[in-house]
């Protein structure tokens, strides 16, 4: 068994990793950024190194100096979790050749199949069923346009070297496709270093299935059966769950087979998902799922899989690179119960999912069912990395009982002032067409309005706010007990002696509001203080309540003529020129964040009176960026 490793990664999956190391007796080392200095991840393992500045281009993807801090530390080994150099073969290479242990899959493996038309083509020589597209050489966009129409509209342009949904753009029509090509080619060589896409025939009513393998260095290969990763959002992932509604034995036993094919395809070792796209206008059938591209390494929902079937994938992959044989044979494996991964981000659902960053003053996530995550109260959601706050996993005797429990653990969560997507999770998760398990990959973005506005506030849940804020002015009990307690605490079923006409003024959001006191009557919701406002949380969504104290200055916004910058990012491109003429829906100028793309396009007609950014300026949020004058008719 191996003695030692280091973990090149950071957040969840880092300490994820450390967890299982440690009870394994395994010694673990943890690299971090100057942003990660603090980080969980870097105070959890036995020993952690400096490797460099925030930019994951200077501290995380430096695979030279990771190496180094493992010679350093006397690692024995290098596990690479997900993201940053997790399929990179000339990193897992350079991690071979310097007599250290990879963690991972073979380095021919990783390069097959990270390029998805080479890995198309394997799967196709393998009997392994693929979708109708377009893999060859020629990159030109008259060529790639012309295949496009070949296979049909829609299609999807895909990064040959992409993932985590990043790479892609769905076509609707030949007229949208130069537009679309150049912002997956954009994006793909910001996220990847390489531009070259491939086509695909978009599947009209698609489910995302994935079947989790794993192999040895002694030739067996066994699958852990499938997911469901259905719901997502520009093509990333949301909800997951193991098994898949609607799969019979049959289709199951072809679909992990095939798998299992594609794994031994490429003398597969260690982790790997086999991702397939099914057509979900009816019943699933073996014949309509197609294989898209295979992952070699560990997935973000990975833990739905060790829910129903009480494996430790992490523990298998430290055993198998330890060059132990597979810990259970095919017919060991099974199937018990249902399980759920919700991913909690810190983004903004009412704003498009802007991301959102900063400090973590209140972080308060669910006590039940299982929680992975690398971040704690009082640290920082950095703007360098994924703004993931954590994996919500719930698990149940059946599918309805696990979607139940997962939809109150997202309610239960609270972040302030970061927001976060757990009002938006927990209403996914009750709509009826996800609980009759009747949704496809476009269901969130065809109902994204809904799915995101945020609902009204309980009067029965402002009138307990209102109580608390009265409680605190009369720095009665409960304001006692947030003095003495840490500076958020979960306050509920506290009582109050009310005014007597039990009336309040207060401000919900900034806005005036008036609200009938919740007198001398229990309330489970949750209220969270701090400064002297409350937070009332329902079903996952906040809401801030405070006492008129000050009416907050306007801010500048859109309709004022002022566009400024939503989030921290970078600018890509400008559409526009000082003294141009637009019309209300226009594309100004798009930004990079998190390495996704965001286009922030004319609230109105005007003039452009004032451009102030440049491409390839890197910008705080509410940098300003233009300011346009309105046109009106005559």
């Amino acid at each position: 068994m191996i003695k030692s490793v280091l973990i090149a990664n950071r957040g969840e999956i880092a300490c994820r990793v450390i967890r299982t190391a440690r009870h394994l007796g395994i010694r673990t080392v943890a690299v971090y950024s100057d942003a990660d200095a603090h980080a969980p991840h870097a105070a959890l393992a036995d020993d952690s190194v400096r490797i460099g500045p925030p930019p994951a281009a200077e501290s995380y993807l430096l695979g030279k100096r990771i190496i180094e801090a493992a010679k350093h530390t006397g690692a024995e080994a290098i596990h690479p979790g997900y993201g940053f150099l997790s399929e990179n073969a000339d990193f897992a290479e350079a991690v071979i050749k310097a007599g250290l242990i990879w963690v991972g899959p073979p380095p021919s493996a990783i390069r097959t199949m990270g390029l998805k038309d080479a890995a198309k083509s394997l799967m196709m020589a393998a009997n392994v069923p693929t979708t109708p597209g377009y893999l060859g050489e020629d990159q030109s966009p008259n060529t790639l346009r012309a295949e496009a129409e070949k296979i049909g509209f829609p299609v999807l342009i895909k990064a040959v070297a992409g993932g985590g949904g990043k790479g892609m753009r769905r076509c609707e029509q030949a007229s949208e496709f130069a537009d679309a090509l150049e912002s997956c080619r954009r994006e793909a060589k910001s996220a990847f270093g390489d531009d070259h896409v491939l086509l695909e025939k978009w599947i009209t009513n698609p489910r995302h299935i994935e079947v989790q393998v794993f192999g040895d260095n002694h030739g067996n290969h066994v699958h852990l059966f499938e997911r469901d990763c259905t719901l997502q959002r520009r093509h990333q992932k949301v909800i997951e769950e193991a098994p898949a509604p609607g799969m019979d034995e049959a289709t199951r036993d072809a679909i992990c087979t095939a798998a299992v094919r594609a794994a031994k395809a490429v003398d597969y070792v260690g982790a790997g998902t086999v991702e397939f796209i099914a057509d979900g206008s009816a019943q699933l059938d073996a014949d309509k799922i197609w294989f898209m591209e295979m992952n070699t390494r560990l997935q973000v929902e990975h833990p739905v899989t060790e829910m129903i079937t009480g494996v430790d994938l992490v523990e298998w992959q430290l055993r198998v690179a330890s060059g132990e044989p597979l810990p259970k044979k095919q017919d060991d494996l099974s199937i018990t119960g249902w399980a759920m991964e919700a991913r909690l981000y810190a983004e903004n659902p009412s704003t498009g999912f802007l991301p959102s960053v900063g400090r973590l003053d209140v972080l308060a996530l669910p006590d039940g069912g299982r929680v992975d995550t690398g971040v704690k109260a009082g640290g920082k959601v950095s703007p360098f990395y994924d703004p993931m706050i954590s994996k919500l996993i719930s698990h149940g005797v059946s599918r309805d009982e696990a979607r139940s429990r997962l939809a109150t653990a997202c309610d239960n969560v609270v972040t302030y002032p970061v927001q976060n997507n757990a009002g938006f999770l927990a209403r996914l998760l009750r709509e009826q067409a996800f609980a009759d398990a009747d949704v496809t990959t476009g269901y969130i973005g065809d109902h994204l309005d809904r799915l995101c506005t945020r609902p009204t506030a309980t009067e029965e849940g402002l009138g307990a706010a209102a109580s608390l804020l009265f409680a605190q002015e009369q720095n009665d009990h409960h304001a006692e007990q947030r003095g003495a307690a840490s500076v958020w605490s979960t306050l509920s079923g506290f009582r109050l002696s009310a005014p007597a006409n039990n009336e309040a003024h207060i401000h919900l959001d900034g806005e005036p509001r008036d609200v009938t006191l919740l007198d001398h009557q229990p309330y489970s919701t949750r209220l969270f203080d701090q400064d002297g406002d409350v937070i009332l949380v329902e079903k996952g969504w906040p809401f801030l309540v405070s006492l008129p104290v000050h009416t907050p200055e306007d801010e500048l916004d859109s309709a004022s003529g002022t566009i400024t910058s939503p989030m921290p990012g970078s600018v890509t491109s400008i559409a526009v020129e000082q003294g141009a003429s637009i019309k209300k829906g226009d594309l100004l100028i798009t930004l990079e964040a998190m390495k996704m793309e965001h286009a922030l396009k004319a609230p109105f007609d005007g003039v452009i009176t004032e451009l102030l950014a440049s491409v390839g300026d890197q910008l705080p949020e509410g940098t300003k960026l233009l300011t346009m004058t309105p046109v009106t008719e005559a």
